[in-house]
């Protein structure tokens, strides 16, 4: 591969690429748990490795002129910049990372977009998300484990659920009026992203359930929201929530960059009942089965069309930004992003061991200002709640755990 390769930004990238913002970084963290430490040397020769074998990673914005009609990704044979550093030992030495996760985006104009902090044993890779996403991450990351510590990190085979044919989703709310926001707690005066990270156990979920655990987790998010909505006073309204959907393979052919689709799944305030819950689930696992099985473009069709090259970038770049204002009232609610199972061992080897917890979080810019991210291993729940500081304080996001945490709980049906 040489230096001259040039690729594009597809649509999710070009969007974003246009409505970036200092006080609130587009970034990806995930955090990665591990039971014993890591040796410099090894790791930074394994992580290098592991982003030639996924060369698509390797990729800076390319300089261009004010006219152009397209943002291009320029692939290069080698980074830019050493990717992995490993912090100084302290007591607030994970916390830092966490805020820097948060706070410091890897600069586009740099190969590759991401960074990779080490803090003991916790690896902490920080993404820039207008050029890529959690899940193709994590597979160079897996692809790094392998290679680090020679033991085999090969996917484990998805779910065996039948093909979704194409449906509509019976009795679904209308959306044509603008959702719920999320109602202001006590914000705080800086600027940026806020951070939760909590372990809760996977809910219970009788065999043979007609629901699956990403829509109780559905489920969960919208009673929490509803919650905390009625306790400062909002009117009620109708819920979305946002939730992406990742077709890709996890395995080393899996396409790297921002792979996934995103759907919302409406809620009307009567919906949200706790005294049937059995119905409630099963709604949501219809409406959910049926946005998965609908093809749609990654952000809709009214993003392609913005995306095509009618224009320079500069102008296409303005009504982008002025349109995503415009329509700031019928954002979604929420984003909930489901990662699910860990699908890799992320198995270090002998002395650093095999991952015992994963977290990630999403970027939680206005008008959302809360995103929950969830994923599981080793038979435990991993929960990110990420909010704008401009909507809610640390307290308030504690006050959201405990909500997330008893609303779970009422979703283990059991009969």
């Amino acid at each position: 591969m040489t230096a001259s390769v040039r690729v594009p930004f597809p649509v999710v990238d070009e969007v974003s690429r246009h409505c970036l913002q200092e006080e609130e970084p587009e970034t990806v963290h995930i955090e990665v748990h591990l039971p014993g430490p890591l040796d410099q040397a090894r790791l930074r020769k394994a992580f290098l490795e592991a982003l030639h074998r996924h060369p698509r990673i390797l990729m800076r914005e390319a300089r261009g002129p004010w006219y152009r009609r397209r943002y291009e990704w320029e692939l290069t044979p080698e980074p830019d910049v050493e990717v992995v550093t490993f912090a100084p030992p302290g007591p607030r030495a994970l916390q830092d990372a966490r805020t820097r996760a948060l706070t410091d985006a890897p600069p586009l104009s740099m190969s590759p977009p991401v960074r990779l902090d080490v803090v003991d044993s916790v690896l902490l890779l920080t993404i820039n998300h207008t050029a890529l996403d959690g899940p193709a991450c994590l597979r160079v990351l897996a692809t790094a484990a392998e290679l680090y510590g020679g033991r085999d990190n090969s996917p484990a085979a998805p779910p065996n659920r039948p093909a979704e044919a194409r449906r509509e989703a019976p009795d679904t709310p209308a959306g044509w009026s603008p959702p719920a926001r999320v109602a202001h707690g006590t914000p705080e005066p800086s600027p940026g992203n806020g951070l939760l990270v909590t372990e809760l156990p996977l809910p219970h979920r009788p065999k043979g359930s007609p629901y699956t655990v990403n829509d109780q987790l559905m489920v969960t998010t919208a009673l929490t929201i509803a919650h905390w909505n009625r306790e400062h006073g909002a009117r009620p309204r109708p819920l979305r929530i946002t939730m992406p959907v990742d077709d890709r393979p996890r395995d080393t052919t899996m396409p790297i960059g921002n792979g996934t689709r995103l759907v919302e799944v409406p809620y009307a305030p009567r919906e949200l009942d706790v005294s049937d819950m059995p119905a409630l689930l099963r709604r949501t696992a219809e409406r959910t089965r049926a946005l998965k099985s609908l093809p749609r473009p990654q952000l809709g069709h009214g993003a392609a069309l913005l995306t095509s090259p009618w224009a320079p970038v500069t102008a296409r770049a303005a009504l982008t930004r002025t349109l995503r204002r415009a329509a700031a009232p019928w954002t979604s609610t929420t984003l909930l992003s489901n990662i699910g199972r860990i699908p890799y061992p992320l198995d270090f080897g002998e002395e650093a061991g095999r991952a015992h917890a994963v977290w990630f979080s999403a970027p939680a810019r206005m008008p959302r200002g809360l995103t929950v991210t969830t994923a599981s291993t080793a038979g435990r729940l991993h929960l990110a709640l990420r909010w704008s500081k401009s909507l809610l304080s640390h307290g308030d996001g504690a006050h959201l755990r405990d909500l997330f945490e008893h609303y779970l709980h009422t979703t283990e049906v059991t009969a």
